[in-house]
């Protein structure tokens, strides 16, 4: 991967500082619910780009909602994993190597209840979204370390 650029909306780009400084004990929530950071290389840059993403996880597969609040296109993190399925998660002082994986179909319906248990504005997200929100697995490549 290439150089780190720090998201242009300051609100992310101070959440990311926060988390990775205190290795998440301090800018790990969104409206008092956790969240990870997901560590990608962007589509076009070709840079590491880091965004705060619900902690959804079950049975040490994360899932990552490409909802942006329900706005009408999808994240610039979703083009980057198409891109680049390889990324990397932050889970606290966790460090996960991932691989991620759109789903669909009778899969995607499953990690839908999964995902909604975690974060209960998804409902309203997919109601006003006006486009299918997409989802990815993302598995673990190696066994999680704790730096």
């Amino acid at each position: 991967m290439n150089d780190y650029e720090p998201s242009p909306t300051t609100s992310v780009r101070d959440q990311v500082a926060l988390y990775e400084a205190t290795g998440g004990r301090e800018g790990n929530t969104l409206e008092g619910r956790p969240v990870v950071i997901l560590t990608t290389t962007g589509a076009r840059s070709g840079r590491i780009r880091k965004t705060p993403v619900m902690r959804i996880v079950r049975d040490g597969i994360y899932v990552a909602v490409a909802s942006a609040g329900g706005a009408p296109e999808h994240p610039a993190w979703y083009h980057n994993l198409v891109a680049e399925p390889l990324a990397e998660l932050q889970d606290g002082t966790g460090h996960h190597a991932v691989r991620a994986r759109e789903i669909h179909g009778a899969e995607k319906d499953r990690w839908w209840v999964v995902a909604e248990s975690f974060w209960p504005h998804f409902p309203e997200y997919r109601a006003r979204a006006g486009r299918e929100i997409p989802m990815f697995l993302l598995e673990p490549l190696t066994e999680r370390t704790n730096p």
